[in-house]
């Protein structure tokens, strides 16, 4: 279960935007009760706490000038107050409020901050709900309280994706929704729907730097996803002679990521070996792509026969610098993919019983 990150914990594609070349300027106009005469109000940005803007306090009031490239979520910080959120645009805007009660001010005068108040009201108690349920699938073992917990953490998640679609769909030229977008990545997990939700949005948005921010994150993660077409790569084979992915094209094909000095790999090989002897018949093959070091080639080839690995093995020999595992994104081994017969890929991460059942479910078993 991964760790679900809080709702307004940015990631780092939202400081592009907030370092752009800066145009236009904003006004942000405060006049909040119990704030000390001489008391520094700022805003500043929330990757790094950069200060974009200051001004002091004159008997409660303060006026703050500045410019930023476009809308984009910002702090502002009032006096020795914590940091309050605000969805800043170039545009005059109004804070009031009770420096005693920071998490209440009244902000007006962005529509972005508008969006972003709908946002955090609508999505902050569905994340809270997730989070709580997350924490407690992670201290449960599988069985009939894990099950439940699954089906209400499905049940939040679905709706998640419901208000997701039905905010995109309310404001596609809002910056608030690329905002959602990144923010919600995490439980997504899909980067061809949040490439169909982007494809929804203004094309001002989608041009915009926090929209080609997200576009380039959906490019970089659809590489490798379930779902997708896989990219095509060659390497040399244990012979030298060159072998592409490609030319698996009319067979179910694990992609097996591995390497010779990898325990876990060698641990996890026996699995694969049952999996190819069991399917091989049936229009199944194993492509292995080893991440061995340029010295290791004796010791790749010596490790395919010790554990009886009789399918087609490719290697550039680079170690964690393979071309095709630097292409796929491969953080750690064993890794691999399973594609149908036209390369699309229809399974990530399939190791032990996971592998044969989801062969079974393609393939069938009998």
């Amino acid at each position: 279960m991964k760790t679900l990150v809080t709702i307004l914990v940015l990631i780092p594609f939202f400081a592009l935007a907030q370092q752009a070349e800066k145009k236009a300027s904003f006004t942000v106009n405060g006049a909040v009760t119990g704030l000390a005469d001489g008391a520094e109000v700022k805003i500043t940005n929330t990757n790094d706490n950069a200060e974009i803007a200051k001004a002091k306090v004159t008997k409660g009031k303060f006026s703050i000038t500045g410019s930023i490239a476009e809308p984009s979520l910002y702090f502002i910080v009032l006096g020795k107050q914590q940091p309050q959120h605000i969805f800043l645009e170039n545009k005059v805007i109004s804070v009031t409020g009770d420096v005693n009660k920071v998490k209440d001010l009244k902000i007006t005068g962005s529509k972005s901050h508008l969006d972003f108040v709908e946002f955090r009201n609508t999505f902050n108690p569905l994340f809270g709900e997730l989070n709580g349920i997350a924490a407690g699938l992670n201290k449960t073992m599988p069985g009939p309280r894990y099950d439940e917990l699954m089906v209400k953490y499905d049940s939040i998640n679905r709706s998640i994706q419901t208000q997701i679609d039905k905010f995109v769909a309310a404001r596609p030229s809002s910056f608030v929704s690329p905002f959602l977008l990144f923010v919600t990545a995490q439980v997504v997990d899909d980067p061809a729907m949040m490439e169909k939700r982007l494809n929804l949005l203004t094309d001002e948005i989608r041009q915009s730097n926090v929209g080609k921010s997200l576009s380039e994150y959906i490019a970089y993660n659809k590489v490798g996803a379930v779902g997708t077409e896989a990219v095509d790569f060659t390497q040399p084979d244990t012979t030298g002679k060159p072998v592409a992915l490609s030319s698996f094209r009319g067979k179910y094909v694990l992609v097996d990521f591995w390497a010779s000095w990898c325990g876990p790999c060698r641990n996890e090989n026996p699995n694969v070996v049952v999996a190819y002897n069991k399917f091989s018949n049936k229009n199944f093959t194993v492509l292995g792509v080893s991440l061995d070091q340029p010295t290791g080639r004796q010791k790749w080839l010596d490790a395919i026969k010790k554990d009886n690995l009789t399918w087609t093995h490719v290697s550039d020999l680079k170690f964690w610098n393979n071309e095709a595992a630097v292409l796929y994104h491969v953080q750690g081994i064993p890794f691999n993919f399973l594609l149908d017969p036209q390369g699309k890929i229809i399974g990530k991460n399939l190791r032990g019983p996971a592998l044969e059942a989801k062969l079974c479910e393609v393939l069938g078993c009998n």
